[in-house]
C-alpha cells in the first residue's frame, strides 16, 4: 500500500475517533472540521508546507491520546464518558464563575451570589417597591412559568 493511501486511511480513522469524541461532547461536525483544519494549517506553517505522519499525529487530538496513556494504554467507555462529563462540567463551572465573579479573581463567594441576586431582583422589581409581583415577571422565554396563588413557581428548587 502506498504511503499516501496509508496516511489517508490513518486520517480517516483518526477523524472518526475525533468525531466520535466530539459527538460525545455535543459538538457539531462543523466545529470539529474547523478545529482539525486549523491544527493542520498550523502544522503546515510550522513544517515548511509538509506534514509527516508523526507531525500529523502530534497535532491531532492530544487529549484523547493522553486519556488512553493515563489509563494504561486502554480506554473503556466508562472512562471516556467520565472524562467527557468532567470536561462538560468544567466548562459549565467556568461559565457560572464568569457570570457571578464580581471581583474577577476566578472564585465564587456568597457575596458574589448575593450581589448578582440583588441585581436580578432590582431588574424584576419594575416599580421599585421591594417586591416582585406576578405582573413584573417576564412574559417570554424560559422565564414564563406557572405561578400559584402564593407566588411560587413550578420550577425546580
Amino acid at each position: 500500500m502506498r504511503k499516501t493511501t496509508k496516511l489517508a486511511l490513518a486520517y480517516i480513522a483518526l477523524a472518526g475517533a475525533v468525531g466520535g469524541a466530539a459527538y460525545g461532547e455535543n459538538l457539531d461536525s462543523a466545529n470539529v472540521r474547523e478545529r482539525t483544519v486549523m491544527r493542520l494549517d498550523k502544522a503546515m506553517k510550522d513544517n515548511d508546507g509538509k506534514i509527516t505522519f508523526e507531525q500529523f499525529s502530534d497535532v491531532m487530538d492530544a487529549r484523547l491520546k493522553k486519556l488512553v496513556t493515563d489509563n494504561g494504554g486502554k480506554l473503556t467507555v466508562a472512562q471516556l464518558a467520565d472524562a467527557l462529563e468532567k470536561a462538560r462540567f468544567e466548562r459549565m463551572a467556568r461559565r457560572i464563575i464568569a457570570r457571578y465573579d464580581s471581583k474577577g479573581d476566578g472564585t465564587l463567594t456568597s457575596d458574589d451570589i448575593t450581589g448578582r441576586e440583588k441585581k436580578l431582583f432590582a431588574m424584576l422589581d419594575k416599580n421599585n417597591d421591594g417586591k416582585i409581583e406576578k405582573g413584573e415577571l417576564p412574559k417570554d422565554g424560559r422565564h414564563d412559568r406557572q405561578w400559584d396563588d402564593e407566588g411560587n413557581d413550578g420550577g425546580v428548587q
